[in-house]
């Protein structure tokens, strides 16, 4: 291989933190790169599981954790690219490697000599004499091995990695097929008389939508939820119609991407691993390794919020019900919903947030809405670094400093909606913090806002604001742990923690000291009213009855497709009547409160590493709204709130107990009430 074509992804990068050589990667790279990887760790695995001296930390969970160094840097890179930048020959690979990946990391966790050597440490004890972190280390490598399945025996560990495999294949599949079917179903409208409702940008961004696929006319994109943002606006209820039925009927019109086959096969495949791990359900499987502990505690908080979110949705149906034959139009189907709760918004708290879009460009919300919550806070700064290159050229990197000048890391944004990128919102990690490694964090948030008309500015709704959000508390996480291992850098967390510093990252967007500051018209400059910011907080309730029961529809469905035993869910064959049949259980079967993901495009639980984990919202925002509240009582952004939010819950990462994490900082343990109050429920 000449120089010119050497794999960029072979030797550590030379740019600042590690970020990856973008602009020399090419898809053939990944298989060499993986395969090298992959060989590289089992040798290293191997001859620690050889070495005749008897188990240490240091010849085993250290050694360990230093293993696979070419495939943790290769393996995050690839995941974003098939994630945000996905062709045919990256699907091809990802179809591929999926099974292989999983079949390498089965050959580690379920090695029964590795497991050996972690029990002989456990039985060493104190004797260890391990730091704190250390010790967690050992006792979770220990845990997640057992969880796993290493206690099996030969046959049974050979059966789990078949299992493993399949699934891992699965949820490929329907990641792709939903991809495709997103695609596909996106809606078409070829006169502008249908467009009615619309402002400019969000029509010159559905023309440039159409212009990318070479149509005429104005094409609208699907996001990943069952309601669509343009709902709102649109003001002709047969186009609201279209494009509700269209987001309903991703994965399940038949044809070659459906998902509905492979998600019964993926739940089949669950539920028959958790039998041969010796318990109930996968759901128990998973919650086994969390906060919540069991199955039974995610149903108790389901059921505690479940009947007070349907009593205020049914109030609001029937308001809505009201604004409609007040406006002589028929009666209120789901599509109808987001239209006329901005019409009752506006009547009732006097806001209007389609109204709201010209204050919210995004690079003023970014720079001097997130950002500077980020400052304010944590001390922490940004600067854009144009010099270095991004996966895609929508790309944004930003050099993170902190209050003393030293570097943090690197921070990714990718804003637009594209065809090659899966739908939703997220953060995932490009290079991981380590002590041990000497690393920093390359951290990426991936939205997907509709990319407008060149020239046009990019304004955010409300929704998407709270997103950007939302989504930099998971980057602003995994940037400032501060970690000795890799296995608990950043967001490595239990699943239900993990949303914890992302929900009260929400809290700054319109507390006084930030929204001042970015809320200002796009043209004018002129600042957002505060009576009007006045009455969004006041407004902070309001339709959150619907919200509350779109979400716990979602969460209800996750926990009864895991719950299933082999025998019950090979029997499955109807995934409508299955999603009916639970939410009719579950008394949130309302034919105008759809879920907030149905079963055929519910990507979090079928490909998003969500299953049987999407409680984990609201199980995060009990403890999150207390935090939020605490926040609040102690004066908003300031460093001194910031820095001790920062040691107690970003910097620990997963090297300890989360709850330990929530009752240092709180001096108690979490209550309930906050998380009502903050939703309404009281």
């Amino acid at each position: 291989m000449t120089d010119d074509r050497r794999n960029p992804l072979l030797e550590p990068s030379p740019l600042p933190c590690g970020l990856p050589l973008f602009a020399l990667i090419r898809p053939e790279h990944y298989r060499e790169a993986l395969e090298l990887g992959m060989a590289e760790q089992r040798r290293e695995v191997d001859a620690i599981t050889r070495d005749p001296s008897p188990a240490t930390f240091v010849n085993t969970i250290v050694a360990l954790e230093r293993s696979g160094a070419l495939l943790r840097r290769v393996l995050p890179v690839f995941e974003n690219a098939s994630a945000a930048v996905a062709d045919a020959e990256i699907d091809a690979l990802e179809t591929e490697f999926a099974p292989r990946l999983a079949a390498h990391h089965d050959a580690i966790r379920l090695d029964p000599r590795l497991f050996a050597r972690f029990e002989a440490l456990l039985e060493e004890g104190d004797r260890l004499a391990l730091d704190a972190e250390s010790a967690y280390l050992l006792e979770r490598r220990h845990r997640v091995a057992m969880l796993a399945g290493a206690g099996l025996d030969d046959t049974g560990r050979a059966e789990l990695a078949e299992l493993n495999e399949r699934i891992a294949a699965l949820t490929t599949e329907f990641q792709q097929r939903l991809l495709a079917d997103t695609n596909a179903n996106a809606l078409h409208i070829a006169d502008e008389a249908e467009l009615s409702g619309l402002d400019d940008q969000q029509r010159g961004a559905a023309r440039a939508a159409a212009v990318s696929r070479r149509l005429e006319g104005w094409l609208f994109p699907l996001v990943l939820p069952t309601v669509q943002p343009l709902l709102a606006a649109l003001h002709d209820p047969g186009v609201r119609d279209r494009l509700f039925a269209a987001s309903r009927a991703r994965g399940s019109g038949g044809g070659p991407h459906d998902t509905r086959e492979t998600l019964l096969e993926l739940v089949r495949a669950r539920a028959r691993r958790a039998r041969l791990l010796g318990v109930d359900s996968h759901a128990a499987a998973v919650t086994a390794d969390s906060t919540a502990g069991s199955p039974e505690a995610v149903d108790d908080l389901l059921g505690r919020l479940a009947p007070a979110a349907r009593a205020n949705a049914r109030r609001e149906a029937v308001a809505l019900e009201a604004r409609a034959a007040r406006d002589g139009q028929r009666r209120v189907e789901a599509s109808d919903w987001m239209y006329l709760t901005e019409r009752v918004r506006s009547d009732v708290h006097e806001v209007d947030l389609q109204a709201m879009r010209p204050f919210f460009e995004f690079d003023r919300v970014l720079v001097d809405g997130v950002f500077r919550a980020a400052t304010l806070l944590y001390g922490i700064e940004f600067t854009a670094r144009t010099d270095l290159i991004g996966y895609h050229p929508d790309t944004r990197v930003y050099e993170v400093a902190d209050h003393d000048g030293t570097t943090v890391g690197l921070y990714l944004l990718d804003p637009y909606a594209r065809d090659s990128k899966r739908g939703g919102a997220w953060m995932s990690s490009l290079v991981d913090q380590s002590a041990l490694d000497g690393t920093l964090p390359v951290v990426v948030n991936n939205l997907n806002v509709p990319k407008p008309a060149p020239g046009d500015p990019t304004l955010l709704t409300f929704d998407e604001t709270e997103t950007l959000f939302h989504e930099f508390g998971h980057a602003v996480h995994g940037l400032l742990a501060r970690v000795a291992y890799p296995t608990f850098s950043g967001t490595n967390v239990f699943r239900d923690f993990v949303e914890l510093p992302s929900q009260v990252n929400e809290l700054w967007m319109l507390r006084p000291e930030i929204v001042g500051a970015y809320a200002a018209h796009h043209e004018t400059g002129e600042r957002m009213p505060q009576h009007v910011v006045y009455r969004l907080l006041a407004s902070h309730t309001f339709n959150e009855g619907y919200s509350t029961t779109e979400y716990l529809a979602a969460a209800v469905l996750d926990q009864a497709w895991h719950r299933l035993s082999p025998d019950e869910a090979a029997a499955v064959t109807d995934v409508a009547g299955f999603e009916r049949d639970a939410l009719t259980e579950a008394g949130l079967d309302d034919p105008l409160i759809p879920p907030r993901y149905s079963s055929a495009y519910f990507a979090h639980i079928f490909a998003g590493g969500y299953d049987a984990g999407y409680y984990s919202y609201i199980w995060s925002e009990v403890a999150g709204a207390d935090i939020m509240a605490w926040f609040e009582a102690h004066g908003g952004a300031t460093r001194e709130n910031g820095d001790r939010f920062r040691a107690e819950i970003l910097a620990p990462g997963g090297s300890r107990d989360p709850r330990q994490s929530v009752r240092s900082l709180l001096g108690r343990e979490p209550t309930i009430e906050p998380l009502l109050r903050r939703r309404g429920l009281v």
